[in-house]
């Protein structure tokens, strides 16, 4: 057994407890200095572990990885896979003019995706993957004066085309945001309606991805996901950049968004839509 010393005679730790009577000044003093050293360590002791904790990734300890690295036998393909889905290679801002084509009236309908969201009048709206802004400006007009669209980007040159045309066409509720492949840059509950056409495919990130866009929802507001439709092998249109609703769905649900309904509206593409439940 440890002792301490007082005045010449052994004292054993365990009775330094200051109540001992036949304990002198000193035995006291050591007895003090004592406990606090060891509550000294219990505190650095706590708060070592609780900074590991918080370099552990969320989710961390609780499954599989949650994305996997393999070769991919696809030229379009990253050779990352989320949920059994390899990710798609993203385009680039050299084919910007490939989103503005006119082919797109008939083969996306766009008016009709747009009818079938209803009223938007008033609304912020988050058009994510806005590319060249096809749908950026199809939005602003359907919000009115009185609403907004965030064009979110990961490529501040297709940025710089929203703003040049936005100049060019005196639109002004227009609001090009530079995102990151983790986050679109949206604040918290800003958002009344997030749009996604033929975007989500390419998530390099798709988890945290969605994790910012339904941080930034409202409470009720809602995620509309637009994709080819890989069910239909007449699509066409690159394996990767095809969606199956189920798919769609299995991804989605891992986040606290419900799904409300899938319309098959359009001539090639799901409309996949989910809403932030209410407080």
């Amino acid at each position: 057994m440890k002792v301490a010393f007082a005045q010449g005679h052994p004292t054993p730790l365990g009775e330094l407890t200051g109540n001992n009577p036949h304990e002198t000044v000193s035995d006291k003093t050591v007895s003090t200095l004592l406990l606090h050293w060891i509550l000294m360590k219990r505190h650095a002791l706590l708060s070592l572990a609780i900074a590991l904790l918080l370099q552990i990734p969320a989710g961390a300890g609780s499954g599989p990885p949650r994305y996997e690295h393999r070769t991919s036998a696809d030229p379009h393909g990253t050779g990352k896979f989320y949920m059994g889905r390899e990710i798609s290679r993203v385009m680039g801002h050299q084919g910007a003019s490939w989103l503005d084509r006119p082919e797109r009236e008939v083969e996306e309908a766009p008016e009709v995706l747009l009818d079938a969201l209803g009223t938007l009048r008033g609304m912020t709206i988050a058009d994510i993957g806005a590319g060249s802004g096809y749908f950026s400006f199809r939005l602003a007009r359907r919000a009115g004066p009185g609403g907004r669209v965030l064009a979110v980007d990961i490529q501040d040159e297709m940025l710089r085309i929203i703003r040049r045309r936005a100049a060019q066409k005196s639109i002004r509720n227009v609001e090009p945001i530079l995102g990151t492949i983790q986050d679109p840059g949206l604040s918290p509950e800003s958002v009344d309606l997030a749009l996604l056409v033929d975007v989500y495919h390419e998530f390099s990130h798709p988890w945290e991805m969605i994790q910012g866009i339904h941080r930034a929802l409202k409470p009720g507001g809602r995620l509309v996901l637009v994709e080819y439709r890989a069910e239909d092998p007449e699509v066409p249109i690159l394996r990767l950049h095809k969606m199956t609703q189920d798919q769609v769905r299995r991804e989605i649900s891992v986040h606290p968004l419900v799904w409300v309904e899938t319309l098959d509206l359009l001539p090639r593409q799901h409309i996949v839509i989910f809403r932030k439940p209410s407080r």
